[in-house]
């Protein structure tokens, strides 16, 4: 008897999560939209949309269009229902992003703050966050919660940035930084967020690696909603897979790393988007770098294709610019992958502004979701 009842239970607490979802999706909808989308009892769905609106998630929004009988009331999530930031923390820059719960970003903005090391960084990075929040017209109360990238390996367990080279950081716990934010915090990695992003707005891709090509190079493996960690949190630092036997150095002290023959500083020191604008203009200097940069690119895709047999998403900075050349990068690999592929499935990113910040909001809304 015990054993059903707790069945009950997690029955209507997920008939529950998944209207709740279905609304934040599909914006105004009604009781038989409902019914017929999720395939739930009409009574059923009426029962739980009750349930959320005594509870201030959801609200009436008048009625919907006339379809020939008595005409449905339409269903909204309620406006006062809070939204997520997130926070992008890089060598030379901070990003923000603020999302709704349908997952669209509000407003994103990158500032220029150079990281340092101490509590006056942190308590800046606290008050552009409010700034920005403000001039979104969202105050604290209004904030479910926010989500930080990092540039380094999260130990989520230890609850410690456990190594970040490019920001010069060891075993940083995340209540050091936390305790300066006025919200509940969530920790992720920037490539990890990046795919995140990725996933969780591109319905299509159930399985992929994403390919953080940014000033490092990093990567994460989306698996149908989840992200694939790792016994030591490491899993899709292919940054540090060498591509080259006692080759390049590498900021993390080896050799032959891809992080020294695939960052975007590799492209350019300036603009990532000037590079490709004088690539396309025929520069000589900018084809010779760009074609040692794909050969090499190419041997990591078609390496972590051949392992994971998956999608390769191309992200960061130059995965966001590159547009159709990301053809010389197909070409180079299909001569090398041994199944005849088309190499249709690498492909560029879609967000190509914000993608950490944006991911790392959208941990904060499925936690959210999930206790619904």
């Amino acid at each position: 008897m015990e054993s059903k009842k707790i069945t009950n239970i997690e029955v209507k607490k997920k008939n529950r999560n998944e209207v709740f979802r279905y609304i934040c999706k599909n914006g105004m909808v009604s009781n038989p939209d409902i019914s017929y989308a999720l395939k739930l009892s009409l009574p059923t769905a009426t029962q739980i949309t009750k349930e959320l609106i005594e509870r201030g998630l959801v609200e009436e929004k008048g009625e919907m269009g006339s379809t020939g009988g008595r005409r449905a009331k339409a269903l909204a999530v309620h406006e006062k229902v809070g939204k997520a930031a997130g926070l992008d923390i890089t060598k030379n820059h901070i990003s923000m992003v603020l999302t709704g719960l349908e997952g669209k970003i509000i407003k994103y903005e990158r500032i220029f703050l150079p990281y340092a090391a101490g509590d006056g960084y942190y308590l800046d990075v606290c008050q552009k966050l409010e700034c920005f929040l403000e001039s979104c017209g969202c105050g604290k109360e209004g904030v479910l919660g926010i989500g930080i990238s990092f540039p380094g390996i999260m130990d989520l367990e230890e609850k410690v940035v456990a190594d970040s080279h490019v920001l010069g950081v060891r075993d940083l716990p995340f209540s050091a930084v936390s305790r300066f934010f006025p919200f509940p915090c969530h920790f992720i990695n920037d490539a990890n967020a990046g795919a995140y992003a990725e996933g969780r707005q591109t319905e299509s891709m159930g399985r992929f690696f994403y390919l953080s090509l940014s000033n490092t190079v990093g990567g994460a493996v989306y698996d149908n909603g989840r992200l694939e960690q790792g016994h030591n949190f490491r899993c899709g630092e292919v940054g540090h897979m060498t591509v080259v036997p006692d080759g390049e150095a590498c900021y993390c002290g080896k050799k032959g790393c891809l992080d020294a023959y695939c960052s975007a500083k590799c492209l350019t020191e300036g603009r990532v988007e000037d590079f490709f604008g004088r690539l396309a203009q025929g520069e000589p200097e900018e084809a010779s770098l760009w074609d040692q940069y794909t050969t090499y690119l190419a041997i990591a895709v078609n390496n972590i294709h051949m392992v994971l047999d998956c999608d390769v998403v191309l992200g960061g900075y130059v995965g966001s610019s590159m547009g159709a050349f990301i053809q010389d990068i197909q070409d180079k690999v299909s001569e090398r992958n041994t199944f005849a592929e088309d190499a249709s499935f690498i492909r560029a990113c879609r967000h190509k502004t914000g993608a950490a910040a944006l991911g790392a909001s959208l941990q904060v809304i499925e936690m959210f979701m999930e206790q619904v």
